[in-house]
């Protein structure tokens, strides 16, 4: 595209409506305020890209996340400055897990929060330490420019969300203006692809080589750069299983024999976290290593007596916990694609042993699925849940979940049979209130069905936001599994504290059927296991918005797969998932 355009006047609304249409915009979350209305009155007028206008701008910002992530392409969120602040759940969520946003939030006029004009406050110290930038437009003819450093800086490098502060003057200034052009390659993310220093390439595949029992372990960082097809091949080469954390999940097909499926402390399973355990040698890829892909560090046992490589494009995460014989910094499939080439060129005859890991992930999966654990009186098994919605899932499907029972079963259990994001969680923050408005991005992303899991804890947060999902008419099925308490909490203060009766964890019940009727949902209730299939299978097949609600145990009832509590429950006699 030319980077000349002829010098025409528009105002600041139409400037950054023109601009958001050149970098291919076509979805924007938000909600209005009094500091919008002069963009909105040139959006009605000027441009069709979807506004998207949701109840709550927390709701926007996980929407705008979720969206990003499935897309491939930087979400635009935008907030009044009353609402400013309530983006920062979703912005620190992006930030964490390496999403591109660009956030508008308009504002009083420049200065004027000193007089202590209504709403007014810093908004950019606000937002510089969860952004990768943060400014402010302080005239409509340098939006262009801003606009494509925007997008420049937040697909390049490690991804991530930058903020731009937009006075409300701004959107009626009017300036000549001969530079409304976009730059494509930021359109999307990756945006550029540079690969890790060659030399050490070239040690980390002798160390492969040479390893006796190695293994790679994927975060979301396999799932941005979209590597999943060149990190399969590597894997085929060398026969090296593939483990991924939660938000990982998916970067390979689970079912292939060389998946481990996920590991760590949020949905690793004891076949697989005791596989990475043992290993002699973990490669990381796309991972930041966090305490819960690593079970607070403690997974891989001793650090000095294995071998650690870690290829990342964020410097500052490679090295960060572990040992590395070798760190490498660059785009996760731009260097494995360098490594598979030097294998194929350099060991063209190479043979490895078959690693079929299969029948020990079935004879897992098999071990939970036929458990006869007792679920306590009123309940049913989340196990039973997720192992009939893996059975009828199709292949288009979105699965939005959120820390807790939500979570924690479908990230064990669910199998991602294609490669790609099918499963979103929020596991870099971990806040409450992220699947259902993570459903609702989704659903804007992608044509297929979305199942959003919730607990009711979570569910509490977003409520208003049910009649956004109606009014969509998109097909998304909220799953809530209620226990009427905040349920980790309560498993943490029991199982690992020693808390007899935690304080201040429970709360009243709520008929979330009537609710989810007002709101126009079909709704259904699952009191046994054998009603699952058929409610699940007539939710997702309904066109419109769904709502199931299933009574679950509570974590300190039935204890699910996270390693530290399922110790505490061999060491207390409890039931548990492993």
């Amino acid at each position: 595209m030319s980077q000349a355009s002829a010098a025409q006047t528009l105002n600041g609304a139409q400037i950054i409506l023109r601009m958001l249409e050149l970098h291919g915009v076509q979805h924007v979350f938000g909600l209005p305020g009094e500091t919008t209305i002069g963009w909105y009155k040139e959006w009605k007028s000027n441009s069709n890209i979807e506004f998207v206008l949701t109840r709550d701008e927390r709701t926007a910002s996980y929407a705008a996340e979720s969206y990003a992530k499935i897309t491939g392409r930087p979400c635009v969120l935008e907030a009044p400055s009353p609402g400013v602040t309530h983006c920062t759940p979703g912005i620190t969520e992006a930030y964490l897990s390496s999403v591109p946003i660009i956030y508008f939030s308009s504002d009083i006029p420049i200065n004027q929060d000193k007089k202590h004009g209504l709403t007014g406050v810093d908004q950019t110290a606000l937002y510089q330490s969860i952004c990768k930038e943060s400014f402010v437009f302080t005239n409509a003819g340098e939006i262009p420019f801003l606009m494509r450093r925007a997008f420049r800086v937040a697909t390049s490098g490690r991804p991530a969300p930058v903020h731009i502060r937009v006075p409300i003057n701004i959107f009626g200034e009017e300036a000549l203006v001969n530079d409304l052009y976009a730059e494509p390659e930021y359109q999307f993310y990756p945006a550029h692809r540079p690969v890790a220093d060659h030399s050490k390439i070239r040690q980390a595949i002798d160390i492969l080589l040479k390893a006796k029992k190695p293994v790679i372990v994927c975060g979301q960082g396999g799932l941005i750069s979209k590597a999943s097809e060149i990190l399969l091949e590597l894997a085929e080469l060398l026969q090296i299983p593939v483990g991924t954390t939660t938000p990982g999940k998916g970067t390979i097909p689970e079912n292939h024999p060389l998946a481990l499926r996920v590991i760590g402390g949020r949905g690793g399973m004891e076949y697989s976290n005791s596989y990475v355990h043992d290993a002699d040698t973990v490669f990381f890829v796309g991972t930041n290593t966090d305490s819960a892909a690593t079970d607070h560090w403690k997974l891989y046992g001793d650090p000095m007596t294995k071998t650690f490589l870690h290829l990342d494009i964020a410097e500052a995460h490679v090295g960060n916990n572990f040992p590395l014989a070798v760190g490498m910094v660059g785009d996760a499939r731009a260097s494995l694609e360098y490594m598979v080439e030097i294998l194929k060129t350099e060991h063209p005859k190479l043979q490895r042993d078959t690693v079929d890991l299969n029948p020990i992930k079935v004879e897992a999966l098999n071990k939970v699925f036929n458990s006869n654990i007792e679920m306590p009186a009123g309940t049913v098994s989340p196990v039973k849940l997720t192992q009939a919605l893996d059975k009828i899932l199709p292949a288009n499907a979105i699965v939005t979940s959120e820390p807790g029972v939500s979570a924690i079963y479908p990230s064990a259990l669910l199998t991602i049979k294609e490669a790609g994001r099918r499963y979103i969680t929020n596991y870099s923050m971990g806040a409450l209130g992220y699947s259902v408005p993570a459903g609702l991005g989704a659903s804007y992303a992608s044509d297929g069905p979305v199942i959003s899991f919730t607990g009711d804890g979570s569910f509490g947060f977003v409520i208003g936001d049910m009649e956004t999902i109606k009014r969509s008419g998109k097909n998304v099925t909220i799953i809530l599994t209620r226990n009427d308490t905040f349920g980790w909490i309560r498993g943490e203060a029991i199982l690992l504290d020693d808390v007899d009766e935690p304080w201040s964890t429970d709360f009243g019940a709520v008929d979330y059927i009537k609710l989810a009727e007002a709101f126009g949902f079909q709704t259904a209730r699952i009191t046994s296991a054998d009603e699952i299939e058929s409610v699940l299978s007539a939710a997702i097949e309904h066109e419109g918005a769904s709502f199931i609600e299933m009574m679950v145990p509570s974590q300190d009832k039935i204890v699910p797969f996270v390693p530290s509590w399922v110790r505490a429950a061999k060491a207390k006699n409890l039931p548990y998932f492993e």
